[in-house]
């Protein structure tokens, strides 16, 4: 036993500042007192004088998810518990031009229900019939979640029924909007366009014209909107901001890419969560 505690002892020392495995001062990870990620004795995360690898974690906002195990305790997943979204397609499209958004929406941990797409029976039609079909759409919505209100966030010419819907019906059950590059006065791509929506899209059209001379949102009516530089659909891209209504405009999606940006979910996430606060 005598032996092998000299043994030990021998090559202890030979670890000493010259031996190559040392971290002597010099060396390059070594952590001197003045290194900032040195952690001494006196230093209120040190435990004697081993220094704990120990990744801190922090606690979860109020009203959040845990995060599963091995999940990223950064990032805490909110409760289901959300206002309920109604997702309004633009032109020519229906709710499957809409799928990237909701499954982004529900991967950030909104259930199922609480996020529905429309399909207009006339997707080209008119925004004044549109807008009777998303009265219908909050109904049900709100019907299926025991919700009192709902967010909407629409698409292009989507933005325009959903304004018409709130316009002539100021009482709507909603809460915030978000309006994705929608021509709130007009475009000239709407030349190249067909259906009843074809002449209400167009600049200085009777409906916007209509549309315009009332506030974009009625009181109590959060809203945002948000559009991309390089926008040929929506011309001029300034259609795409309303009066006193704060705009996003990032780089540089497509008109369609908008709803499958991540930089736009971010965007929505935020503000559909936080409100004018985000």
């Amino acid at each position: 036993m005598t032996c092998l505690l000299l043994c030990a002892a021998l090559t202890g020392a030979a670890l000493g500042a010259s031996h190559p495995d040392a971290l002597g001062a010099s060396h390059p990870d070594a952590l001197g007192a003045s290194h900032p990620d040195a952690v001494g004795v006196s230093h209120p995360d040190a435990v004697g004088p081993r220094v704990s690898e120990a990744v801190p974690v922090r606690a979860p906002e109020d009203g959040a998810t845990p995060p599963p195990p091995g999940g990223d305790a950064r990032v805490p997943r909110r409760s289901v518990d959300h206002v309920p979204v109604l997702l309004v397609p633009g032109w020519f499209d229906t709710a499957r031009d809409l799928a990237a958004l909701r499954i982004r929406l529900l991967g950030a941990g909104r259930a199922g229900a609480h996020v529905e797409a429309v399909t207009f029976e006339s997707p080209t039609g008119s925004n004044r019939l549109h807008a009777e079909e998303l009265e219908a759409a909050v109904r049900g919505l709100l019907e299926e979640t025991g919700a009192s209100q709902v967010d909407i966030v629409a698409h292009s010419m989507g933005g325009l029924a959903t304004r018409w819907y709130l316009a002539t019906r100021p009482d709507a059950p909603v809460r915030r909007v978000v309006f994705i590059a929608s021509p709130h006065r007009g475009t000239l791509s709407a030349h190249f366009a067909w259906g009843d929506g074809r002449a209400e899209m167009m600049p200085d059209s009777p409906f916007l014209d209509s549309l315009n001379l009332l506030q974009p949102t009625p009181y109590g009516v959060e809203a945002i909107t948000i559009r991309t530089a390089v926008d040929t659909h929506i011309v001029p891209g300034e259609s795409a901001t309303l009066p006193g209504v704060v705009d996003h405009r990032i780089c540089c999606p497509t008109h369609a890419g908008l709803l499958r940006d991540e930089q736009v979910f971010d965007i929505v996430r935020r503000f559909l969560e936080d409100g004018a606060r985000s």
